[in-house]
């Protein structure tokens, strides 16, 4: 197996905190839980079916197109998720379809895919649904800071606004520093401390990142 098949899914040198692979996407899909837990479903759902697809089809693929094509079926594959999740409720396609549109040069821009040219299919697949869980986790843990302390609730999908509030405390909203977690502003500041404590960590860490000491020297 190749470096990049072989690299720790967090703490290797292609996981997301290291790479920064989405940050567009982890900043703007955690502002609540319940965008976070639709871009974790269409994550999950693009980089299995685009590996899938990819490493079936690969022998009569030319390559020279490939990342097109790779693009559009990726593409395809979020706007047909869009879709099924416009049939279910068609308010939260409204909320969540300016991050979900990212997922696709997401799923390009990790260079997964560059990697997969000589891997088993069912292999290739579940090394993509891992990549996929483990950035859905971080977009996660950063919607459940990020909403409570930010908004004052907790929100998961559905209801006729398309997200139901868990609970509502209004006590925080008169907080004024924590209001800024809310917006784009707060999750940018959130992430870049979140970095620097994933790379502290990754170096006090000796048996962790032995991967990342490798590709040092």
């Amino acid at each position: 197996m190749n470096n990049r098949l072989s690299s720790h899914l967090f703490w290797g040198s292609h996981s997301p905190f290291s790479a920064l692979t989405g940050s567009a996407l982890i900043i703007l899909a955690s502002s609540r839980l319940a965008f976070a837990l639709i871009c974790a479903a269409a994550l999950i759902w693009v980089y299995g079916l685009t590996t899938l697809i990819f490493t079936a089809s690969r022998r009569i693929m030319p390559s020279n197109r490939r990342m097109i094509i790779l693009l559009f079926l990726s593409s395809f594959l979020c706007a047909f998720f869009m879709i099924f999740l416009g049939l279910i409720n068609p308010l939260l396609v409204f909320g969540t379809v300016f991050f979900l549109l990212l997922i696709p040069p997401c799923c390009l821009g990790s260079g997964f895919f560059e990697a997969l040219e000589s891997v088993d299919p069912a292999e290739a697949t579940s090394r993509a649904l891992l990549e996929a869980i483990t950035l859905s986790g971080i977009i996660i843990a950063f919607a459940l800071i990020r909403e409570p302390l930010g908004m004052g609730t907790l929100s998961l999908p559905g209801g006729f606004q398309g997200v139901i509030e868990l609970f509502n405390a209004g006590e925080l909203e008169a907080f004024v520093p924590l209001r800024i977690l809310s917006v784009s502003g707060g999750g940018l500041l959130l992430l870049g401390y979140a970095t620097a404590l994933y790379r502290y960590l990754r170096e006090r860490t000796g048996s962790v990142p032995r991967d990342m000491l490798e590709g040092k020297r």
